[in-house]
């Protein structure tokens, strides 16, 4: 019996300290990466510190594991055994995959940037699965496999047991980070309500397919059948899907924070399936990072960190209700009222949310703040953690608007200058300013940290019109309040009218 050729790279190659080195640097790479990311001033640092450590990651995988994984003589390998027909697939597709993203990033806009990283994550878990699944129909190809000859019978390839536990950990975790992400671009995008979908006997059915699948994995570590992989993989699509759709508006930035985790422990079961110490390196910094930063968000938002990752576990069907907009009396503005009430404040904080993000309003609304600093008007930008729809999103949208970094704070450094400050600016930014949050146990944002605009001696509140609700689904008491006057209106033409009307 002649075996397949095996994937195999020369070992003094393999062995070689330069690619330890190499993938050392790479690392080291992503976590300055991680580290300049952490700061509007130092992200374009992070992001080319990300960028040259992907790329020496690639190059390296790519001169060190030349795939020799087919049947012998199905190939025509050179005189050094080098088959190049593989390498010219693999550079082929890097370049499709790179126009792709390169096409993709030019085009989106900021405000479907959180549609567009839910979308990446579902593509790295596919990407695990693909891997997963082709390492189980071909171990030997991989190098995870012993070739048997059993006395009666076809040989067949025995899976190490290792292998398989990376094997079945890679493909569930893929699986559920690619339906989970699907679901939540369908939701971020519009395509699905804000509203949690709650199925009857929910936690039930969840906690029966996620003991299934653990059972399923423990077997396959004994018994390499087919149909425990396969039925693995089927079911941690639809515990992706089932853990994601129970999940409402509100949590959606921790959503996506928390498949961002998912995707990179996906990725570094799949690095140890290919022997890779770059893939393991890269999956386990941004699993980490992934969790603290769901873990951080779910504090940010009284949240629990459990209940979240578990589908919506303990959410209420008479929370997932939502709210309708209320008749209820309401004082109507102009954005003469406006540039009048904001001219002659001390201080004025703008807090940007959702609305600004959709009508791309931030260059505008930083014209309007440098034209209030002319009139001697303290400006400031109040940044709810979970604004928008993923972590940071405001940052950076005010960040492309070039507002100056030393004007823009966190939730915990400016609520308690809001009872001091004469003009609360609210763009958009429905759920996150919503007192219901401290005193409606029945909301589905009860026990959520919010901006204390309410406590601003004016507020002014630019929404589209009256009858919508936040993406939670909840109606805003703030809407109602005595020193609230709405501004109904496209947020750009409003604020555009008030730079007009400063002017």
């Amino acid at each position: 019996m002649s075996p397949s050729v095996l994937s195999t790279v020369p070992q003094s190659m393999a062995a070689s300290p330069w690619v330890s080195l190499a993938y050392l640097v790479a690392g080291v790479c992503f976590i300055l990466a991680l580290r300049g990311l952490s700061s509007p001033t130092t992200s374009q640092r992070g992001n080319r510190f990300g960028m040259i450590g992907m790329g020496i990651a690639v190059v390296t995988t790519l001169v060190t594991h030349v795939p020799f994984a087919l049947p012998e003589g199905s190939r025509n390998f050179d005189a050094q055994g080098v088959d190049w027909t593989a390498i010219i697939e693999i550079l082929a597709a890097i370049g499709l995959g790179a126009a792709i993203g390169i096409t993709t990033a030019r085009r989106i806009a900021m405000t479907a940037m959180p549609q567009l990283v839910a979308a990446f994550h579902s593509l790295v878990g596919l990407a695990a699965v693909a891997v997963a699944c082709a390492a189980f129909l071909n171990p030997v190809a991989f190098d995870i496999a012993d070739m048997v000859v059993p006395l009666i019978g076809p040989p067949f390839a025995s899976i190490h047991v290792v292998s398989r536990v990376e094997m079945a950990l890679g493909v569930a975790i893929g699986a559920i980070t690619f339906s989970g992400s699907v679901i939540a671009f369908l939701k971020l995008n519009g395509n699905m309500g804000g509203k949690p979908i709650l199925l009857p006997g929910r936690h039930a059915l969840n906690l029966g397919i996620l003991g299934a699948i653990v059972i399923l994995v423990a077997m396959f570590t004994r018994d390499q059948a087919p149909w425990i992989f396969w039925t693995i993989t089927i079911l941690s699509f639809a515990i992706g899907f089932l853990l994601i759709v129970p999940i409402g508006g509100a949590d959606m930035p921790v959503v996506v924070s928390m498949l961002n985790s998912y995707s990179g422990w996906a990725a570094a079961a799949m690095g140890f399936t290919l022997h890779n110490s770059a893939m393991i390196i890269t999956g386990a910094l941004v699993g980490s990072s992934g969790a603290i930063l769901s873990y951080i968000m779910c504090r940010a938002m009284n949240r629990s960190f459990i209940s979240v990752i578990a589908g919506g576990f303990g959410a209420s069907d008479a929370g997932s209700a939502g709210g309708v907009a209320v008749d209820r009396p309401w004082k109507r503005g102009s954005a003469e009222d406006a540039a009048f009430l904001m001219s002659q404040a001390e201080q004025v904080v703008i807090v940007p949310g959702y609305g600004m993000a959709v009508a791309q309003a931030q260059h505008v609304l930083r014209e309007m703040g440098d034209l209030l600093k002319k009139e001697g008007v303290r400006v400031k930008y109040a940044i709810h953690p979970v604004a928008g729809r993923m972590p940071g999103h405001m940052n950076v949208l005010l960040a492309e608007a070039n507002v100056p970094y030393d004007e823009v704070f966190e939730l915990e450094d400016i609520n308690a200058e809001f009872a001091q400050t004469d003009v609360a600016f609210v763009i958009g930014a429905n759920d996150v300013t919503n007192p219901a949050a401290k005193t409606d146990k029945s909301s589905p944002i009860y026990g959520m940290p919010v901006l204390d605009v309410e406590k601003a001696k004016t507020v002014l509140f630019i929404k589209r019109s009256m009858g919508g609700v936040g993406y939670a689904g909840v109606d805003n008491e703030l809407f109602y309040r005595d020193n609230t006057m709405m501004l109904l209106a496209d947020a750009k033409k409003m604020v555009e009218e008030i730079v007009k009307a400063l002017g």
